[in-house]
């Protein structure tokens, strides 16, 4: 190729880059190579395509080849300069440098513009490698370049500030030459500005003096920096602070830095770095209080300054604020290890201050602390100062070896040195040794005397030396009066002048005032402190002692200066301040939890501000932590005392008298807990109980007066406790008391009522001569009342009598003179004037008018006053009075009785309500007995039974029970009172007690029996006799009758009944026709005649009885002889005669009255008609008009599982139903409701709660002697076995069987039952307890106990059936066929009890396992035709089932019979029709399945079985058993889906077994 071609094969390779064309330009340069080697063009062509098409190897070997060929040519420099700044590649930078000096060189003599273009890349690719130095020369060459031109100030100054950029942010980081590049660039930046002054030329300068400040060894620059921008900004402060931290950094205080301060503060008074500065001057000039808050406030502004943390740390120390030192040295050493150039003699001196700090504070950690500080010290091995501060940080680490090492090494190397001294007496001290400690510490002092902590421990080492010293003082003092005047500061030093002044000089002012000089040094000195308050309240000063405790709790938080806090709170408490007291003593307690006397005071603080809950729990914390703090032991039980928890306080006292018998607090603790337990107990009415508590009380508190016999309180104490017995009937009171208090040797004596009253009159006296206090005169006259109120209730002498109610005035008036503005006192003094026996009701009124006017509000005056008024017949100032009471006080029971007889007096018909709310408001024997009298009264009164007040007062007041309740508390306490007794048997007959009955009327006859009344005689002997009659006593009912004479209907009547029950039949007639002869109303012959009826058909005079019964019928439509005669109809089995008779009964019978007898008639009947479904019916309608009647839900209770058992679940409800009505006929109700829940079918599985076994369980516990609730719980533990069986579970309740025959077996000879109803009763539990065995498999003792049952009763078709089910049993096990002899004697057996629907059913079951279908069915047929007859639903619905079930075992085997199947539909169709059976449409739903196992309707079907709510698990078991099958033909996994969650849901193991079994063969 020649050169014409070699070009114009360049131009084509240049025309194909301008086309970007690149590979084309490629092909055209290698031609070009091929014949010219070292061609440049073709080279840069070839490295500028190959950079274009992303070669970038190829390029950069192309434009080195070029560089090599031609090195001072521009095009493959710039080439190569273009490839590296396109590649992301950091190794490439290098050589990118390289190429950028060339093309500077090669464009220093041609194109300045490129060559500056080139420079500004060059310093911005230095810049980003960090390389200052090389940036700061290239750009200084650019500057020279544009100087050399003649460039304008300004462009020049923008350079010089662009370099300043480039440089300052790495100003720490860069060497000497940089940083004086920087300096240079900076000053010709500043000199270079166009404007000055100007804001920019300011930040400038600020810039400048902030880039000199990081330089230390630039001071002088820095010096002259601030004072040119001084001179040119005179306004700005920047430069004056930078100078100030430049002076206190470098700790040079001379008058140019004071002036700098000074005039920095002037500029600007809030100037940190000035404060700092006089901080600094203070602190040379020994103001150390000042220097710390300049210092502080100045750092607060200044953080960046360890010089000034630690001239502040140095300012705490002298003022021994050691803690705050030592964080002042941290955050100096922080600031040194983030300045610029940290001083390694500043680091050292911090160290050093700190390590000093550290071990001012004593303490192990901070001794460990403080040698790891000093090890931080440079060359500290070589001070002897660093040296024996670790020897003092080692001593009080406890580690003794070292510091006596390094004492011992300072010594010797540094005998001159007071610090060597010192260290070795501090070791002496701490040994105790103060014989050498004292040496040591002279030597120090010798070499340093102006240290006062050598003189302070030189004068404790005089103080604890040894007992000259101990005796003398003098040289301690002597010290500790040098280490003052040395020190200050020194509080410990003042602390010990304290103790010197109080302890041995006795000068308690001076020594509260070194105590407060102490406090003052340092607020953490709490003994200082303390001692100050004390010895300001000592002296009466309790202000100032206040202050000081204010002032500390002001500067403290809750949880700290515990001794302030509780200073203030034992001050708060003993000034009646409780709340305050509260309060503080938290805040002591937050301090420390664990002090035991704190929480005893915090007690005492609650118990006066009344918070009695937790002064409880505060006295039990404070005995918890220290059980020997008995005084809280004592505490707590007195507020618990207070707390009316008497046990509990009984307790308490009775664990402080173990401790310590004398503990006379507790004894009277004790004896109030017994007085108020006798006192609750007498306001109850139990005076049994009350008497022993008193007999404690006043053993408790004899031997309380026997420890301290001159306590007034004990002996009044003693006083009321005797004289509470005043209310209690005297042959209750037999009190044994201690032999002391009565002044005998015995051990202990029994009084009596009237002795017991005689010996606390004698205590009161006893109380008087101690203390003669108004109220214990007052409390002597009421005993003198009392005891005059007792004799002349027994009967005694009469001058003994007034005698003593003389007295009793005495006293009282002697109390009225002593206070006669108590009202208590002018109230007790008119109930004694008042009383019959004095009879002075002048004075009587003029005391209750006195104790009004000293107390209006005093509810008891005013009723006393009522009192007094209705006893003087003055009925309208009576009631003025009580109104008066009532307003001031609804609550006060007896100006209530007060009305109450008042309108009893008038005839208001109110009387009755207002003795009822006295019963409301409390007992009381008058308005006990008023009550009582009023509920009796109307409850005699026949008449009104159907009113509404009748209504209100007696049924829907709950009277009858009310009244029972507050008339045995008044006959408890009154036992004399026959009328009492005798309302009281009646309303116990009410309530149908007729044990209590008798007893009330045999005690209300005892008491008339020497009585003038006769009259009243007989009629309790007549209530006597009816009471013994109808608690079948009727021997000594006729007694009783006997006992009297027989005139009166009543009684004629009554011993009449007594020989009818006794069967004294003859006698019995007499009686009643004697009664014939003297009986007034028709009504009373009419049910005479209906007894003489009974009388004969007992006899066995049927007919008579009829006739007479008849004649009673026609002749006066009697309600009794009716019910009578149709009774004798249903015992007859005469369905004619009882019909006829309801008929009559219902004619005649209206309204609620009787309801329940003619409903049990009536339902009767139609069950004697056979009727079945009108027995349920007619007690359903009853019930719908009495909704309320208990009995009548009872009644339908009971029938439906006899006569209606499909609808069992609604008679357990009615059952349910009953017993919230009426909780007491629960014995009969729960009883139904089991029987019910098991006819429905309930079971345990279902409900936990309620279910047969459950009701019946609490059948037997109310009513353990009732034979059939023991039978029902023999029926319900079957049935809880059958289920648990069905659920492949283990039966728990099993070998029950005989000891619940046996049971029923004794309940039923322990009873008065009817012989029949003993021998169904026991032959069904016979046979249960057989049907029992043979179900649990044991088969043999089943067989026995039939045989046995057998051998008793030989012609017992049921026990002989039941024989032959168990051998027949034993023989299908041995799974044999059965011979047609064996077959021909079971189908003989059951026709013996052809009328037994299961005789039938097992004899099909028998059929059925011997494969004889046809006879199966005819045996199922059979038992439902008899079911049918005798009307027993649970027989028709088992025998249709069991048919069906029959059938589909048989179309499950694929027969072709279409009979089986239409069996199916027919006998399922017709259970369905009965009741929603679950299992009859399981039967249908699988012959569905057998039918069309992949139709809809079979998956409808089952599906109808498995989600039914309801449904018992067994049967929707087997039902989801077949739809898994169906769904699983079908493949529709959503459904099995859904099927197998239900079946988790349920638990049904089965079909979960078999889910996995049909999807893995799936």
């Amino acid at each position: 190729m020649s050169n014409k071609e070699v070009k114009a094969a360049l131009k084509s390779a240049r025309d194909a880059i301008r086309n970007k064309e690149y590979k084309e330009a490629l092909k055209h340069c290698k031609a070009v190579l091929k014949q010219e080697k070292n061609n440049y063009n073709a080279w840069v062509f070839i490295g500028l395509a190959a950079a274009e098409l992303e070669q970038p190897d190829q390029a950069k070997g192309a434009y080195k080849k070029a560089i090599e060929l031609e090195p001072n040519q521009l095009l493959a420099w710039q080439g190569l300069a273009n490839l590296y700044e396109k590649t992301s590649q950091t190794d490439v930078k290098g050589d990118l440098a390289d190429v950028y000096q060339k093309l500077l060189k090669l464009y220093e003599s041609g194109d300045k513009q490129k060559w500056y273009d080139v420079c500004n890349k060059l310093v911005d690719l230095y810049h980003q490698e960090k390389k200052y130095l090389e940036v700061s020369e290239t750009w200084q060459k650019l500057i020279q370049m544009k100087q050399e031109e003649g460039a304008e100030k300004v462009e020049l100054h923008q350079l010089w500030k662009k370099m300043i950029q480039l440089l300052k942010d790495s100003a720490q980081n860069q060497d000497n030459k940089t940083e004086q590049l920087l300096l240079t660039a900076f000053e010709h930046a500043v000199n270079s500005a166009d404007t000055v002054p100007s804001e920019d030329h300011q930040n400038l300068y600020k810039d400048f003096i902030q880039c000199l400040s990081k330089f230390p060894h630039e001071m002088a620059r820095l010096e002259m920096a601030c004072n040119d921008m001084m001179a040119l900004y005179p306004t700005v402060s920047y430069p004056l602070e930078v100078l100030c931290l430049h002076f206190v950094q470098s700790g040079t205080l001379s008058g140019e830095a004071m002036q700098c301060f000074s005039r920095l503060l002037e500029m600007d008074e809030s100037s940190g770095p000035g404060i700092i500065g006089f901080g600094v001057k203070c602190l040379q000039e020994k103001k150390y209080k000042e220097a710390i808050k300049n210092l502080t406030e100045g750092l607060q502004k200044t953080t960046q300054c360890p010089a000034a943390w630690r001239y502040l740390a140095e300012a705490q120390m002298k003022i021994h604020k050691h803690r705050d030192a030592i964080q002042s040295c941290n955050q100096a050493l922080e600031g040194l290890g983030t300045s610029d150039d940290p001083s390694l003699q500043w680091k050292n001196l911090i160290l050093q201050l700190k390590a000093e700090a550290l071990i001012k504070l004593a303490d192990a950690g901070a001794a460990e602390e403080a040698i790891k500080a000093l090890e931080q010290i440079v060359d500290a091995s070589s001070d002897p100062m660093v040296l024996a501060i670790k020897g003092q940080a080692y001593l009080n680490k406890g580690l003794m070896d070292q510091a006596s090492k390094i004492s011992q090494e300072l010594l010797l190397s540094h005998p001159d040195l007071a610090e060597s001294h010192a260290l070795e007496g501090f070791i002496h001290y701490s040994q105790k040794n103060y014989e050498q400690a004292e040496r040591s510490f002279l030597n120090a002092i010798e070499r340093k005397a102006e240290t006062a902590e050598y003189h302070q421990y030189l004068g404790l080492t005089y103080w604890f030396m040894s007992d000259e010293t101990k005796k003398d003082k003098g040289k301690a003092l002597t010290q500790f009066l040098k280490a003052a005047k040395l020190d200050s500061y020194l509080g410990s030093v003042f602390c010990y002048l304290g103790n010197y002044y109080r302890d041995v000089a006795g000068d308690k002012s001076r020594a509260r005032g070194c105590y407060k000089k102490a406090f003052e040094l340092d607020g953490t000195d709490e003994k200082s402190g303390a001692a100050a308050v004390d010895l300001s309240v000592e002296l009466g000063d309790v202000d100032a002692a206040l202050s000081i405790l204010n002032e500390v709790t002001q500067k403290t938080s809750t949880g700290t200066a515990k001794w302030a806090w509780l200073h203030r709170g034992l001050y708060y408490l003993r000034t009646g301040q409780p709340s305050k007291a509260v309060t503080d003593l938290q805040a002591a307690l937050r301090a420390d939890p664990k002090d035991s006397n704190c929480w005893e005071s915090l007690g005492e603080a609650y118990l006066g501000r009344g918070s009695y809950l937790t002064a409880l729990k505060s006295f039990r914390k404070a005995s918890e932590l220290n059980p020997e703090l008995t005084y809280s032991i004592y505490k707590a039980a007195a507020v618990e005392q207070i707390l009316g928890k008497y046990e509990s306080a009984i307790a308490t006292y009775q664990q402080i008298l173990k401790k310590t018998e004398d503990y006379v607090l507790a004894l009277k603790g004790l004896g109030e807990c017994y007085l108020m337990l006798a006192r609750s107990a007498l306001d109850n009415y139990f005076d049994r109980k009350a008497v022993d508590y008193i007999q404690q009380a006043l053993e408790f508190f004899t031997r309380a007066t026997k420890y301290h016999p001159d306590v007034s309180c004990l002996w009044k104490l003693l006083g009321d406790t005797c004289t509470s017995v005043h209310v209690i009937s005297p042959p209750k009171v037999n009190v044994q008391v201690l032999g002391s208090l009565l002044g005998k040797n015995a051990d202990k004596q029994v009084l009596k009522k009237s002795e017991l009253l005689r010996l606390g009159g004698r205590c009161y006296g006893r109380a008087l001569k101690l203390m003669p206090l108004p109220s214990i005169w007052c409390d002597l006259g009421i005993n003198y009342y009392r005891q005059a109120e007792h004799l002349t209730a027994v009967g005694t002498d009469t001058n003994e009598i007034s005698e003593l109610l003389e007295k009793s005035l005495q006293c009282l008036k002697k109390a009225v003179r002593l206070d006669s503005k108590n009202h208590l006192y002018w109230n007790a003094l008119g109930v004694v004037a008042s009383c019959t026996a004095i009879g002075n009701y002048a004075l009587a009124q003029h005391s209750f008018i006195k104790s009004v006017q000293a107390e209006q509000t005093s509810v008891v005056a005013w009723t006393n006053l009522g009192v007094l008024y209705l006893a003087t017949g003055n009925v309208e100032q009576a009631h003025e009075a009580f109104k008066v009471a009532q307003s001031l006080e609804p609550s006060y029971l007896l100006c209530w009785i007060g009305q109450a007889l008042i309108a009893e007096m008038v005839g208001s018909c109110d009387a009755m309500d207002l003795f009822r709310h006295t019963t409301e408001l409390g007992m009381h024997t008058e308005g006990a007995k008023g009550y009582a009298h009023w509920v009796c009264s109307t409850l005699l009164d026949k008449r009104n039974r159907e009113t509404e007040l009748y209504q209100y007062n007696i049924v829907q007041m709950n009277a009858i029970p009310t009244a029972h309740v507050v008339l045995s508390k008044y006959t408890e306490r009154n036992p004399d009172d026959a009328s009492a007794f005798t309302m009281l048997g009646y309303l116990n007959e009410c309530m149908h007690l007729k044990r209590q009955a008798a007893d009330a009327y045999e005690r209300a006859a005892l008491l008339l029996k020497n009585s003038e009344d006769t009259e009243k005689y007989n009629i309790a002997m007549q209530d006597y006799g009816r009471s013994l009659c109808a608690l079948d006593q009727c021997d000594k009912a006729i007694e009783v009758y006997s006992s009297i004479p027989l005139t009166e209907f009543d009684s004629i009547v009554g011993i009449a009944l007594a020989y009818f029950k006794n069967g004294l039949f003859q006698e019995s007639i007499e009686a009643y026709k004697k009664a014939l002869s003297v009986a007034e109303s028709e009504q009373d012959k009419a049910r005479i005649l209906t007894a003489l009826a009974i009388l004969e058909y007992k006899q066995n005079r049927v007919d008579a009885a009829k006739t007479l019964l008849f004649k009673c019928s026609l002749k006066e439509h009697s309600m009794e002889s009716l019910k009578a005669l149709c009774t004798l109809g249903l015992v007859q089995q005469d369905a004619t005669l009882a019909t006829a008779a309801l008929k009559e009964l219902l004619k005649h019978e209206k309204g609620n009255d009787g309801i329940y007898d003619r409903c049990l008639i009536a339902s009767a009947v139609y069950a004697l008609q056979g009727r079945n479904v009108l027995v349920q019916r007619e007690v359903s309608k009853a019930i719908h008009s009495n909704p309320d009647n208990s009995a009548l839900w009872s009644l339908l209770s009971r029938l439906v599982p006899l006569y209606a058992s499909q609808k069992a679940k609604e008679g357990a409800v009615a059952g349910s139903i009953a017993h919230e009505l009426d909780v007491k006929c629960g014995k009969e109700v729960l009883l139904n409701i089991a029987v019910n829940q098991l006819a429905a079918g309930r079971h345990m599985l279902e409900d936990e709660k309620n279910n047969p076994l459950k009701n019946i369980q609490k059948a037997i516990r109310l009513c353990p002697d009732n034979p059939s609730t023991w039978a029902v719980l023999m029926a319900a533990c079957h049935a809880e076995n059958t289920v648990v069986c069905l659920n492949n579970t283990q039966p728990k309740r099993t070998g029950l069987e005989m000891t619940l025959v046996s049971t029923v077996s004794a309940k039923t000879g322990e009873n008065n039952l009817p012989r029949n109803y003993i021998q169904t009763l026991e032959d069904w539990c016979l046979c249960q307890a057989i049907t029992s065995l043979e179900e649990t498999g044991k088969l043999s003792e089943a067989e026995a106990l039939c045989t046995k049952g057998l051998k008793s009763c030989p012609e017992h078709p049921a026990l002989f059936l039941l024989l032959r089910q168990i051998q027949c049993k034993q023989l299908l096990q041995s799974h044999k066929e059965l011979p047609d002899n064996i077959l021909e004697e079971l189908r003989k057996t059951v026709m013996t009890s052809s009328t037994s629907v299961s005789a039938w059913q097992w004899l099909a079951k028998v059929y059925q396992s011997q494969r004889m279908m046809m006879g199966a069915e005819m045996c199922y047929r059979k038992s439902l035709q008899l079911a049918s007859q005798q009307g027993n639903w649970n027989g028709k619905l088992s025998s249709l089932l069991g048919l069906a079930m029959l059938a589909l075992e048989i179309c499950m085997a694929n027969v072709s019979d279409e009979h089986w199947p239409s069996l199916v539909q027919e006998a399922t169709t017709e259970a369905l029709k009965l009741s929603p059976c679950p299992l009859a449409a399981l039967l249908q739903a699988l012959l569905q399945y057998n039918r069309k196992m992949g139709a809809r309707e079979t998956r409808r079907m089952l599906e109808r079985v498995v989600y039914q709510p309801g449904n018992p698990e067994t049967v929707v078991s087997v039902a989801r058993w077949y739809l898994l099958q169906h769904l699983y033909a079908k493949d529709d996994h959503e459904l099995i889906d859904v099927l197998i969650e239900n079946a988790k849901a349920n638990g049904d193991v089965r079909v979960l077994e078999l889910n996995e079994q049909l999807s893995s063969s799936a």
